[in-house]
């Protein structure tokens, strides 16, 4: 039975979209570390940015005092298209656990991305296009930023170039289609078409690719092509920002109907969703306002916050980016090819790197088999075909919620559903065929990663 009278979905009005970004860097008592050059070793300026990003992406990338930033009004127009997303009370997850805890979650997967990676392209299409850019270069692991981004470079007039991981590329032809629908020309990485992805098929020309590598080209393409610049979906500071309307539209529906959760937890890879959501609440927590339990959901397959490095690292495979500070498994790390989702970045963005070893947060990673079971269990209550990625916050949602089914605490679960599955159905077979299976990568491993990680004078 339902308790305090909370509907299943508690949606917002059009009017309470965010009108601001929240910067979470404003609130932090220590900022993260400074991006490096790695030519002079000395902290970025916008001016070395400015080749590769956007003016103000790079000028968003750097702020680190702006608390709230005004959404223009063509971005809020879009949002409208798709937000605000609705707040849902998980009741049938809850019956069928038999469990005191309340579990909400926020769910991000009603546009044709299937994700919450649309919060940000929209912003970086609309930027490049009000600086009269002829063009974008990004990356995509999984393949839901490349799609986000297509649409909003359809929606705003603007050519773009997909360096897709090569696995994900194999096993999800249809998330390719959908990018080529919106106009966009998808390129599987590492390629022969650039450089770095020349450099990195010589090293290893079996390799399904990673991030990194997807990275490198596509940094490349953009530098070596007039009047275009690169955009990313995860990990940097100005994605983050932007999606702050997750947490931020998450806060107010939950006060709406007098609730405020005890743990928030998320799916992290790069740090975009579960940075999103976390974002006001962390803001709590950091001025004293309220404490809740935080927690970061990686894959066991790519561990970056649990068995990671809290070190300077290259953003990418190609060591062509500046130098970044945020929890590593080193920027030559190749996750298993088996690892059915997203989530395979090799490092973590700087901020939540920062809070994560400062200990404003947990983390836990998880394999695959097991987050196959949450999202099958959770699909079959909820009515959902999670992405494997969100998925990772069922699994830890649902163990959370069995904990209190033990103890009798009556907590309240917050997670992110960052989007649908609907492209993963061949992970999905394999693991109904018992095809699917684990991969936990050893210490000897992560520390070939290690190995590669660039030393900086004055740091350890």
């Amino acid at each position: 039975m339902k308790s305090n009278n909370v509907p299943h979905r508690i949606y917002l009005s059009e009017d309470q979209i965010p009108r601001q970004w929240y910067n979470l860097r404003a609130d932090m008592k220590e900022q993260p570390d400074p991006m490096l050059n790695p030519a002079t070793m000395r902290p970025v300026t916008e001016a070395d940015l400015r080749p590769v990003f956007c003016d103000e992406l790079a000028h968003q990338e750097l702020d680190a005092v702006t608390r709230y930033v005004d959404i223009p009004e063509e971005i809020r127009e879009f949002y409208k298209m798709y937000r605000p997303s609705p707040l849902i009370r998980a009741y049938s997850l809850e019956r069928a656990l038999g469990t005191p805890a309340k579990i909400y979650y926020k769910f991000e997967g009603n546009n044709t991305s299937g994700s919450h990676k649309l919060n940000s392209a929209v912003a970086q299409a609309y930027y490049a296009k009000r600086q009269g850019l002829r063009g974008l270069t990004t990356e995509t692991g999984a393949g839901q930023w490349g799609t986000a981004l297509a649409e909003a470079c359809s929606y705003f007039g603007l050519p773009l170039t997909v360096y897709m991981v090569k696995v994900s590329y194999n096993q999800k032809p249809f998330r390719k289609a959908v990018i080529q629908t919106f106009g966009a020309d998808v390129v599987a990485s590492p390629s022969d078409t650039t450089e770095a992805g020349r450099r990195i098929l010589a090293a290893d020309p079996e390799t399904g690719g990673s991030l990194g590598c997807a990275i490198s080209e596509a940094v490349e393409k953009a530098v070596s092509t007039e009047g275009y610049r690169y955009v990313l979906g995860s990990v940097l500071n100005q994605v983050l920002l932007h999606q702050s309307v997750i947490g931020l539209e998450s806060k107010t529906a939950m006060e709406m109907i007098g609730e405020y959760p005890d743990v928030i937890i998320g799916c992290a890879g790069g740090g975009s969703n579960l940075g999103g959501l976390i974002a006001p609440f962390m803001q709590d927590k950091l001025t004293g306002r309220a404490d809740p339990r935080i927690v970061a959901v990686e894959p066991a397959s790519c561990p970056s916050l649990t068995r990671g490095r809290y070190a300077y690292d290259f953003c990418d495979t190609g060591r062509i980016t500046p130098l970044a500070r945020m929890c590593t498994l080193g920027c030559g790390f190749i996750p298993s090819a088996n690892h059915a989702g997203g989530l395979r970045y090799h490092g973590m963005s700087p901020i939540l790197s920062k809070l994560y070893h400062d200990g404003y947060m947990e983390a836990v990673s998880v394999e695959q088999t097991k987050v196959f079971e949450a999202a099958v269990f959770f699909a079959k209550q909820e009515t959902i075909l999670p992405a494997p990625e969100s998925a990772h916050a069922i699994r830890a949602a649902i163990d959370e919620a069995l904990r209190c089914k033990e103890t009798g605490e009556e907590k309240t679960i917050l997670f992110g559903l960052t989007g649908t599955g609907y492209f993963d159905m061949t992970a999905y077979s394999a693991f109904h065929d018992g095809a699917m299976s684990d991969y936990i990568p050893t210490d000897a491993d992560l520390q070939k990663g290690f190995d590669g990680l660039p030393a900086v004078p004055g740091v350890r």
